[in-house]
């Protein structure tokens, strides 16, 4: 908990079972555990984080996470988004307005913890900011033309328009 403050930083993740490219993936197993579990036990060992939850639609991903002990909260089916789903499921865990809501992707079993602090402390250190996002450089050329690679746009002063 961030003592000064008295934000909590809360991580979501986002779990649908449907998918275009790969229905399922949430429990696709990867050395003998789903990779829902890999992502939900590497962000409950980030120590910024206070709470670690998983938002589903799925009662087959919701009773996955139950069964290795972790927290889950059903959320509508009908979401366009990842972010939408985080939005409804942070409402329905009651969290704060003052607290930090951070969302790791369900299909990142290797995301990097330090990444967290990266995007939680502007948020910590100025509550005046609506929100924080990571972004990644562009290396692959066919990147560049795919829809599903959001591209965040700068102005001169770095900040995301």
């Amino acid at each position: 908990m961030d003592q000064e403050k008295g934000a909590r930083v809360v991580a979501i993740i986002p779990a649908r079972y449907q998918s275009n490219r790969f229905p399922g993936k949430p429990l696709a197993p990867i050395c003998g555990k789903p990779m829902i579990q890999h992502v939900y036990e590497r962000a409950a060992r980030v120590p910024l984080l206070d709470r670690v939850s998983v938002a589903t639609d799925d009662e087959r991903i919701a009773a996955c996470v139950r069964a290795f002990g972790g927290e889950v909260v059903m959320t509508r089916p009908d979401h366009v988004s990842g972010t939408d789903r985080l939005a409804e499921a942070a409402t329905l865990l009651g969290i704060p307005e003052q607290d930090v809501v951070v969302n790791i992707q369900g299909d990142q079993p290797l995301f990097d913890p330090a990444v967290v602090e990266q995007v939680a402390r502007p948020l910590l250190d100025d509550p005046a900011l609506p929100m924080s996002t990571l972004i990644y450089k562009i290396v692959r050329p066919e990147e560049i033309d795919d829809p599903t690679h959001v591209k965040p746009v700068f102005d001169r002063h770095g900040k995301a328009l």
